[in-house]
Protein backbone atom coordinates (compact mmCIF):
# COMPACT_ATOMS: atom_id res chain seq x y z
CA UNK A 1 0.00 0.00 0.00
CA UNK A 2 1.23 3.34 -0.68
CA UNK A 3 1.66 5.73 1.51
CA UNK A 4 -1.57 8.42 1.79
CA UNK A 5 -1.17 11.46 0.42
CA UNK A 6 -2.71 13.81 3.19
CA UNK A 7 -1.28 11.39 6.33
CA UNK A 8 -1.11 13.72 9.34
CA UNK A 9 1.25 14.17 11.11
CA UNK A 10 0.28 11.76 14.29
CA UNK A 11 0.40 8.81 11.47
CA UNK A 12 3.32 9.70 9.69
CA UNK A 13 5.47 9.37 12.68
CA UNK A 14 3.85 5.98 13.51
CA UNK A 15 4.51 4.90 10.20
CA UNK A 16 7.92 6.06 10.25
CA UNK A 17 8.17 4.16 13.58
CA UNK A 18 6.73 1.18 12.24
CA UNK A 19 9.19 0.88 8.90
CA UNK A 20 11.98 0.71 11.59
CA UNK A 21 10.90 -1.69 13.13
CA UNK A 22 9.91 0.15 16.36
CA UNK A 23 6.17 0.08 18.43
CA UNK A 24 3.34 1.56 17.45
CA UNK A 25 0.36 2.11 20.11
CA UNK A 26 -3.16 2.04 18.09
CA UNK A 27 -6.35 2.82 20.57
CA UNK A 28 -9.48 1.06 18.80
CA UNK A 29 -12.60 3.49 19.42
CA UNK A 30 -14.61 4.68 22.02
CA UNK A 31 -17.70 2.35 20.10
CA UNK A 32 -15.86 -0.75 19.63
CA UNK A 33 -13.73 -2.89 22.45
CA UNK A 34 -12.17 0.59 23.56
CA UNK A 35 -8.64 -0.73 23.68
CA UNK A 36 -5.00 0.18 23.16
CA UNK A 37 -3.38 -2.62 21.12
CA UNK A 38 0.98 -2.19 21.26
CA UNK A 39 2.04 -3.61 18.11
CA UNK A 40 5.55 -4.64 16.48
CA UNK A 41 6.01 -5.95 13.06
CA UNK A 42 5.89 -9.47 12.87
CA UNK A 43 9.44 -9.87 11.15
CA UNK A 44 10.86 -8.06 14.22
CA UNK A 45 9.96 -10.08 16.92
CA UNK A 46 12.76 -10.94 19.45
CA UNK A 47 12.40 -12.77 22.69
CA UNK A 48 12.76 -8.96 24.44
CA UNK A 49 9.97 -7.90 22.02
CA UNK A 50 7.60 -10.92 23.26
CA UNK A 51 9.00 -10.41 26.90
CA UNK A 52 7.82 -6.40 26.86
CA UNK A 53 4.47 -7.54 24.96
CA UNK A 54 3.59 -9.81 27.84
CA UNK A 55 4.81 -8.21 30.66
CA UNK A 56 3.69 -4.53 30.03
CA UNK A 57 0.16 -5.37 28.47
CA UNK A 58 -1.43 -8.49 30.09
CA UNK A 59 -3.51 -9.18 27.26
CA UNK A 60 -3.58 -11.84 24.84
CA UNK A 61 -0.62 -12.14 22.55
CA UNK A 62 -2.07 -12.21 18.79
CA UNK A 63 -0.61 -12.37 15.16
CA UNK A 64 -2.50 -9.88 12.69
CA UNK A 65 -2.18 -10.81 9.49
CA UNK A 66 -3.62 -9.81 6.03
CA UNK A 67 -6.82 -11.08 4.14
CA UNK A 68 -4.30 -12.10 1.28
CA UNK A 69 -1.45 -13.87 3.50
CA UNK A 70 -4.33 -15.78 5.59
CA UNK A 71 -5.85 -16.56 1.52
CA UNK A 72 -2.17 -17.63 0.61
CA UNK A 73 -1.86 -20.08 3.38
CA UNK A 74 -5.57 -21.67 3.14
CA UNK A 75 -6.06 -20.19 7.14
CA UNK A 76 -9.70 -20.86 7.43
CA UNK A 77 -11.83 -18.26 10.49
CA UNK A 78 -12.63 -20.95 13.38
CA UNK A 79 -16.14 -19.06 13.27
CA UNK A 80 -16.48 -20.96 10.48
CA UNK A 81 -14.71 -24.05 11.12
CA UNK A 82 -16.81 -24.52 14.14
CA UNK A 83 -20.42 -23.85 12.44
CA UNK A 84 -19.18 -26.71 10.01
CA UNK A 85 -22.19 -28.82 9.83
CA UNK A 86 -19.98 -31.90 9.22
CA UNK A 87 -17.71 -30.89 12.11
CA UNK A 88 -21.18 -30.24 14.41
CA UNK A 89 -22.24 -34.20 13.55
CA UNK A 90 -19.56 -35.50 14.80
CA UNK A 91 -18.70 -33.21 17.66
CA UNK A 92 -22.34 -31.62 18.61
CA UNK A 93 -20.42 -29.71 21.58
CA UNK A 94 -20.02 -27.40 18.53
CA UNK A 95 -23.69 -26.34 18.21
CA UNK A 96 -23.69 -25.43 21.59
CA UNK A 97 -20.65 -22.75 21.36
CA UNK A 98 -21.69 -21.39 18.40
CA UNK A 99 -20.43 -17.56 18.60
CA UNK A 100 -23.20 -15.14 17.83
CA UNK A 101 -23.48 -13.42 20.87
CA UNK A 102 -20.46 -11.08 20.47
CA UNK A 103 -20.85 -7.57 22.06
CA UNK A 104 -18.14 -5.40 19.68
CA UNK A 105 -18.81 -7.58 16.50
CA UNK A 106 -20.63 -9.98 14.05
CA UNK A 107 -17.32 -11.81 13.68
CA UNK A 108 -14.05 -13.19 15.28
CA UNK A 109 -10.74 -12.76 13.65
CA UNK A 110 -9.07 -15.73 14.96
CA UNK A 111 -8.13 -18.22 12.95
CA UNK A 112 -5.88 -20.99 13.64
CA UNK A 113 -2.93 -21.02 16.26
CA UNK A 114 0.74 -21.78 15.24
CA UNK A 115 3.85 -22.77 16.63
CA UNK A 116 6.90 -23.10 15.01
CA UNK A 117 8.25 -26.85 14.17
CA UNK A 118 11.72 -26.09 15.88
CA UNK A 119 9.99 -25.09 19.00
CA UNK A 120 10.01 -26.85 22.49
CA UNK A 121 6.52 -25.58 24.02
CA UNK A 122 6.18 -23.01 22.10
CA UNK A 123 5.07 -20.60 25.27
CA UNK A 124 8.58 -19.54 25.68
CA UNK A 125 9.21 -15.63 25.06
CA UNK A 126 12.30 -17.19 22.52
CA UNK A 127 9.76 -19.75 21.23
CA UNK A 128 7.07 -17.47 20.42
CA UNK A 129 9.38 -15.23 18.85
CA UNK A 130 10.30 -17.65 16.44
CA UNK A 131 7.11 -18.30 15.49
CA UNK A 132 6.12 -14.77 14.56
CA UNK A 133 9.25 -13.96 13.00
CA UNK A 134 9.40 -17.30 10.88
CA UNK A 135 5.34 -16.78 9.92
CA UNK A 136 6.05 -13.15 8.86
CA UNK A 137 9.26 -13.82 6.68
CA UNK A 138 7.81 -16.60 5.37
CA UNK A 139 4.26 -14.64 4.09
CA UNK A 140 7.06 -12.00 2.38
CA UNK A 141 8.83 -14.66 0.74
CA UNK A 142 5.70 -17.15 -0.15
CA UNK A 143 3.36 -13.71 -1.04
CA UNK A 144 4.03 -14.58 -5.10
CA UNK A 145 3.59 -18.51 -4.89
CA UNK A 146 1.17 -20.51 -5.42
CA UNK A 147 -1.07 -21.41 -2.85
CA UNK A 148 0.04 -25.20 -2.67
CA UNK A 149 3.22 -24.13 -2.32
CA UNK A 150 2.45 -21.59 0.57
CA UNK A 151 0.92 -24.27 2.20
CA UNK A 152 3.30 -26.78 1.45
CA UNK A 153 6.09 -24.14 3.05
CA UNK A 154 3.76 -23.62 5.89
CA UNK A 155 3.37 -27.28 7.15
CA UNK A 156 6.92 -27.76 6.52
CA UNK A 157 7.83 -25.14 9.36
CA UNK A 158 4.86 -24.70 11.02
CA UNK A 159 2.09 -27.11 13.07
CA UNK A 160 -1.89 -26.39 15.26
CA UNK A 161 -2.64 -25.85 17.58
CA UNK A 162 -0.03 -23.76 19.06
CA UNK A 163 0.82 -20.70 21.51
CA UNK A 164 0.72 -18.11 18.77
CA UNK A 165 -2.85 -17.10 17.48
CA UNK A 166 -3.72 -15.68 14.49
CA UNK A 167 -6.00 -13.08 13.69
CA UNK A 168 -7.06 -13.08 9.86
CA UNK A 169 -8.19 -9.55 8.23
CA UNK A 170 -11.73 -9.68 7.08
CA UNK A 171 -11.96 -9.17 3.32
CA UNK A 172 -11.79 -5.45 2.19
CA UNK A 173 -9.83 -4.27 5.05
CA UNK A 174 -11.18 -0.98 7.26
CA UNK A 175 -13.84 -0.48 4.66
CA UNK A 176 -15.30 -3.55 5.90
CA UNK A 177 -14.57 -3.73 9.62
CA UNK A 178 -12.65 -1.55 12.04
CA UNK A 179 -11.45 -4.10 14.23
CA UNK A 180 -7.98 -4.40 16.18
CA UNK A 181 -6.74 -7.12 13.55
CA UNK A 182 -7.78 -4.42 10.39
CA UNK A 183 -5.76 -1.61 12.55
CA UNK A 184 -2.50 -3.32 13.04
CA UNK A 185 -2.58 -5.17 9.33
CA UNK A 186 -3.11 -1.53 8.09
CA UNK A 187 0.33 -0.10 10.15
CA UNK A 188 2.07 -2.83 8.44
CA UNK A 189 0.88 -1.98 4.78
CA UNK A 190 1.56 1.70 5.44
CA UNK A 191 4.85 0.94 6.36
CA UNK A 192 5.77 -1.28 3.79
CA UNK A 193 5.91 -3.93 5.73
CA UNK A 194 4.58 -7.75 5.22
CA UNK A 195 0.99 -7.59 6.71
CA UNK A 196 2.04 -9.03 9.39
CA UNK A 197 1.71 -7.42 13.00
CA UNK A 198 2.49 -8.89 16.23
CA UNK A 199 0.68 -7.11 19.46
CA UNK A 200 -1.11 -7.44 22.37
CA UNK A 201 -4.11 -5.79 24.32
CA UNK A 202 -3.12 -3.77 27.47
CA UNK A 203 -5.36 -3.81 30.22
CA UNK A 204 -5.66 -2.34 33.70
CA UNK A 205 -2.92 -3.12 36.63
CA UNK A 206 -5.47 -5.05 37.95
CA UNK A 207 -6.84 -7.34 34.55
CA UNK A 208 -10.14 -6.05 35.25
CA UNK A 209 -10.28 -3.62 31.91
CA UNK A 210 -8.92 -2.50 29.91
CA UNK A 211 -6.31 0.38 30.08
CA UNK A 212 -7.77 3.75 30.18
CA UNK A 213 -6.99 6.19 26.84
CA UNK A 214 -5.27 8.72 29.23
CA UNK A 215 -3.32 5.72 30.99
CA UNK A 216 -2.00 4.69 27.71
CA UNK A 217 -1.00 7.77 26.56
CA UNK A 218 1.01 8.09 29.74
CA UNK A 219 2.53 4.93 28.55
CA UNK A 220 3.77 5.88 24.61
CA UNK A 221 4.69 9.12 26.38
CA UNK A 222 7.02 8.04 28.61
CA UNK A 223 8.89 5.34 26.98
CA UNK A 224 8.68 7.47 23.48
CA UNK A 225 6.29 5.32 21.43
CA UNK A 226 3.77 7.21 18.68
CA UNK A 227 0.15 6.56 19.46
CA UNK A 228 -2.49 7.00 17.27
CA UNK A 229 -6.45 5.95 16.97
CA UNK A 230 -8.21 3.51 14.96
CA UNK A 231 -9.92 7.42 13.38
CA UNK A 232 -6.71 8.64 12.85
CA UNK A 233 -5.44 5.83 10.38
CA UNK A 234 -9.33 5.92 8.70
CA UNK A 235 -9.05 9.71 8.23
CA UNK A 236 -5.61 9.28 6.78
CA UNK A 237 -6.51 6.71 3.95
CA UNK A 238 -10.20 7.69 2.99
Amino acid sequence: MAPPRHMSESVAEAVEAFARGDPVMIFDSDFREKETDLLWPATAATPQIMRRLRKDCGGLLFLAIGNEIGEKFGLPWLQDIHSDSSLISKNPVLKHLITDDLQYDSRSAFTLSLNHRKTYTGITDRDRALTTRRFGELAGEMLDSPQSEAMKALGEEFRTPGHIPLCRESPGGLSKRQGHTELAVSMARLSGNVPCTIGAEMLDPDGDGALSLEEARKYAKKHGIPMITGKDILDSIN
